[in-house]
């Protein structure tokens, strides 16, 4: 980096990190030993969880359903589970497979893999068992840590592997350990740190095909961190109640996040609108990460149901993972206040831009604009950058936290430096981002480009729908057409006729939808995105006549 760009990045860093009172006044020893433990192990969860432990070893680390684990706790506990990991055989650059749902053993297991160097193959408890097996084949990791409850999609995969029980209800089978019985076995001194700083490795959603893992070696420094607290600003020794799976790129992301704000996690093994609610009102939590879906659910509790819980502490609403449509986020800052937060990224390139309250405001449906740190740029598809504002071309994007690439051994486009998203968008004349839909789904109906966003966006909003998706589909006169799926709001009336109506008063004529399906849910990941090829195939659950 040039010099007057690393100067300057070096003063957005601090400031960033002194509002968000990652930097502040404390006992001189405080400040150098937590300088010492952050030069040992960079900015990883093993040096999170340490200087939290001296600075503040009461607090509390993290409420989950079994209770809660203070920062000293934590942090001697994932010295133990890292020894008898290491006693087991696990060295530095060793995998680390867990499958687990929101809990506190989810976080030891990932801090032991930081304190040892390891790997960690984040798996997505959707996944069926010859999925597992067929990632753990490709990965080969070591060990293999899942919650009781996945014991029997985990055989195959755990077969010639270490396998280790996390939360379990019932004593574990013959010959299996649990996090427990290592955590008590394993010494709490602390360990040194390891060459290699490890890796994580998430898996792709696999809304297209088989999940690809995507490897990313830890941050360097903490400038990607004070790049994010800059946009969403939260502050240190807050509360965030998680609701986003933490497998998934955006849940893991705000773990770590978390950690060098010292921040006390609220964690759930399964989102129950309410309990969300619930847990904001009983822990005062000032910040809530979730995907869109969530954020419906928790708005079709109705006024009366959210107004029974206190959630004034809530200063920020943080969202990603899928498609915000404008409606929702008016709505929620509605019922909420102007708290909401919308991150546009992948698991591949982890942001690109964020969305403020302001932004959401004036143009319901932005993706927002690249924090400090970020570059996006839009192509078309002969490789050419496309400057003119409202021209939509493949948005491209490069920062510090962009993957290694995939563990297959193959990437994503890449142009001059920066990497495809995957999808494809435009630029307002103010810099605002908006997605208009997967490069990979836009169809060409009768000559015409469409995206299905744009539709799947307008239908959103009517009131009669409560849920939609809308795929391409070959015909043999225009080559191809629309196709949507529609979950009725209950209570409500429609026809096939009224939603095409609708779109036709909306939008042109070629984008109005062929085929009209109504179906009592649509199939969804854990993280709320839309399986669109089961929608293909016709497995929409539950079709309607």
């Amino acid at each position: 980096m040039r010099p007057l760009r690393r100067l300057l990045t070096t003063l957005h860093t601090g400031l960033a990190l002194a509002r968000s009172g990652v930097l502040r006044i404390e006992r001189p020893d405080h400040t150098i030993r937590a300088l010492l433990l952050l030069k040992r192990w960079g900015p990883t969860p093993a040096s999170g969880y340490a200087i939290s432990a001296m600075r503040d070893p009461q607090r509390a680390a993290i409420h989950d359903d079994r209770g809660t684990i203070s920062f000293r706790e934590l942090h001697e506990q994932t010295n133990a589970l890292a020894h008898s990991l290491r006693a087991a055989g696990v060295g530095e650059g060793d995998g680390i497979a867990i499958l687990c749902r929101d809990h506190a053993d989810f976080v030891k297991s990932s801090v032991a893999a930081s304190k040892l160097g390891a790997t960690v193959l984040l798996l997505n408890t959707s996944f069926a068992g010859p999925q597992i097996a067929e990632v753990c084949e490709r990965e080969e990791p070591r060990v293999f840590i899942y919650d009781e409850e996945f014991t029997e999609l985990c055989a195959a995969a755990s077969q010639g592997r270490t396998a280790v029980i996390a939360w379990h209800d019932n004593p574990p089978p013959a010959g299996f350990t649990t996090i427990d019985a290592l955590v008590e076995a394993g010494l709490r001194e602390d360990l040194a740190p390891a060459a290699d700083r490890g890796r994580v490795v998430i898996l792709t959603s696999g809304t297209t095909g088989a999940p690809k893992g995507a490897s990313r070696h830890q941050p360097r420094s903490l400038d990607p961190a004070a790049s994010f607290f800059s946009r969403i600003p939260l502050r240190a020794r807050g509360t965030t109640v998680i609701s986003s799976p933490l497998f998934h790129s955006w849940g893991y992301g705000n773990f770590t996040l978390a950690l060098a704000l010292s921040s006390t996690l609220v964690l759930h093994r399964r989102f129950e609108p309410e309990q969300v609610l619930a847990s904001i009102e009983r822990y005062r939590a000032d910040a809530l990460v979730l995907v869109p879906v969530m954020l419906q659910r928790i708005l079709e509790l109705g006024p009366e149901t959210i107004r029974h819980h206190d959630t004034r502490s809530l200063r920020i609403i943080a969202v990603s993972g899928s498609a915000l449509p404008g409606e929702l986020a008016l709505r929620a800052m509605d019922t909420f206040g102007d708290v909401l937060y919308n991150l546009y990224g992948s698991t591949e390139v982890a942001w690109a831009t964020i969305a403020s309250p302001r932004q959401l405001r004036a143009a319901p449906g932005t993706a927002g604009t690249p924090p400090y740190g970020t570059r996006l740029r839009l192509f078309d598809e002969h490789g050419r950058e496309l400057r003119r504002r409202g021209e939509p071309g493949r948005i491209f994007v490069h920062n510090e936290m962009v993957m290694d690439g995939y563990t297959t051994g193959d990437g994503k486009a890449v142009l001059e430096g920066l990497i495809a998203t995957g999808d494809v968008g435009y630029v307002d004349r103010q810099g605002r981002l908006f997605v208009s839909g997967r490069d990979d789904e836009m169809i060409i109906s009768g000559g015409e480009n469409v995206f299905p966003r744009e539709v799947e966006d307008l239908l959103a909003n009517h009131p009669a729908i409560e849920d939609v998706a809308v795929i391409g589909v070959a015909d043999k006169e225009f080559g191809e057409r629309l196709r949507a799926f529609i979950v009725p709001e209950p209570g409500t009336e429609i026809d096939a006729e009224a939603v095409k109506a609708h779109v036709r008063d909306n939008l042109a004529r070629f984008k109005v939808p062929r085929d009209v399906v109504f179906v009592e849910e649509l199939p969804r990941t854990a993280t709320g995105k839309v399986l669109k090829r089961l929608l293909d195939r016709g497995e929409a659950p539950s079709v309607q006549n």
